[in-house]
């Protein structure tokens, strides 16, 4: 779901910009070559120069209030540790979203807010972003976790990405229902089954789950999927290097089916912030979900009895190493890249002042400079970041780490067909993939 999705996420608020962005993104992979918002978005000459300028611009998907406003935190922090000027240009972010393929092809901004993984290694691949490794010398790697590098950095071994922040998919439960029925967090899937049909038995639905926007069940698929056959495989089949008809995808949906029993019946017509209801109202045990519906639970006395665990373990191979966290931060396109003003602006969000300045006005992210300051954060927030940390891989999550084309378009409608009949044609999802990845 959204990373939070608002910001340069997709938004919490409008669970169906989801999918309007991931259209948006496919005509965009596609090369669609106009868009309404084209106009409003090409004046990325203003406020950029050379080496010696003390000026630079940002485009900006960051059009939520918390997050225009985070930003514009950092815009000011900057502006006044380095003397230098940036001019931003805000547009809504789904509109930015679809428009960014052509925006970068035509006259953008110095920097551009983005999201890591795939949509970054994209964009690298077609020469429009600027390399970015003089900034993260100055950031410090090590003030990242290896998962964060990794994600920040593109198939020539060149970062082009800076992180702001990011969030943890994770199993959340509510602390006082596992104390009064004697649960205890399943380490492995196996003890995941037991668990559900325990909570089946107690009345409880033991999944809560809302697919009515079809992204949702995206969630489950990447974390069988690392678990059974590793992150490697899980990226490599994103970027369509392995088959989707092959036997280790066949084995994804077959361990699947052993969950499908106990998720909730109605999912098909539920959004996740309705499944979020079943968990706050004690009517469900789990919930496979982002951070973000801790943003759901508004009466405080629920929200300190919510507590997460990351999926269990399928392999020993494998353990836990992966992590679903979407991280969105900043780019440089390719002529911002020549710009020194716009490299220290972006080594500056980077840096723990930069993401303090963030955290003080948007805490519902976790920043992702391990040097930033966490007294701000929440007990959950500083349990994410520590997650986060930890996770020696960091998963995108599967519209972001695949063409948007290829995860809206073909499994979207894969996964409910799936959900609904327990049946996957995956010799589809391979013809259908192959069509789309050659056209790119």
């Amino acid at each position: 779901m959204p990373a939070r999705e608002s910001s340069a996420q997709l938004p919490v608020s409008s669970p169906l910009s989801r999918r309007t962005v991931l259209k948006g993104m496919a005509a965009g992979a596609a090369g669609v070559t106009a868009f309404p918002l084209l106009a409003a978005c090409t004046g990325g000459s203003s406020g950029s120069g050379g080496k010696n300028s003390k000026s630079t611009s940002l485009g900006s998907g960051s059009s939520d209030p918390a997050p225009k406003k985070g930003l514009a935190a950092m815009v000011a922090g900057f502006e006044k540790q380095s003397g230098d000027k940036v001019s931003v240009n805000t547009k809504p972010h789904n509109a930015f979203q679809e428009a960014i393929s052509t925006y970068l092809q035509a006259s953008p901004e110095d920097g551009f807010t983005w999201f890591a993984g795939y949509r970054m290694r994209y964009y690298a691949a077609k020469n429009l972003v600027a390399p970015l490794d003089d900034v993260w010398t100055k950031l410090g790697a090590d003030n990242f976790g290896k998962g964060i590098q990794d994600a920040s950095t593109a198939a020539d071994g060149k970062k082009y990405f800076v992180p702001n922040y990011n969030y943890p998919w994770a199993i959340w439960y509510r602390k006082s229902v596992w104390q009064s029925k004697g649960y205890a967090i399943p380490k492995t899937f196996d003890e995941l089954k037991t668990l559900c049909a325990q909570m089946k038995k107690d009345g409880l639905i033991p999944i809560s789950f809302g697919d009515k926007d079809g992204w949702p069940a995206m969630g489950t698929f990447d974390y069988l999927n690392m678990r059974l056959n590793g992150y490697q495989f899980h990226v490599d089949l994103m970027a369509h290097k392995e088959s989707w008809d092959s036997p280790k995808v066949k084995a994804v949906f077959d361990n699947w089916k052993a969950l499908v029993p106990f998720q909730d019946p109605t999912a098909l017509g539920l959004l996740w912030q309705d499944s979020a209801q079943k968990l706050a109202t004690k009517k469900a045990g789990m919930y496979l979900l982002g951070a973000f519906i801790t943003q759901q639970f508004t009466d405080k006395a629920v929200l300190a009895d919510i507590d997460f665990f990351e999926f269990p373990i399928l392999t020993e191979a494998n353990g836990q190493d992966a992590l679903e966290a979407p991280i969105d931060g900043f780019m440089l396109s390719k002529k911002g890249g020549d710009n020194q003003a716009a490299r220290d602006m972006l080594a500056f969000f980077g840096s723990p002042e930069g993401q303090n300045a963030y955290a003080k006005v948007d805490p519902a992210q976790v920043v992702t400079n391990l040097k930033a300051d966490v007294s701000v954060l929440t007990v959950l927030q500083k349990k994410s970041q520590e997650t986060i940390k930890n996770a020696k891989q960091i998963s995108q999550f599967l519209d972001r780490d695949a063409l948007p084309a290829f995860a809206n378009n073909v499994i979207v409608p894969a996964l409910q067909t799936f959900l609904k009949t327990g049946q996957v044609d995956t010799a589809n999802i391979e013809k259908q993939a192959k069509g789309i990845y050659a056209s790119q």
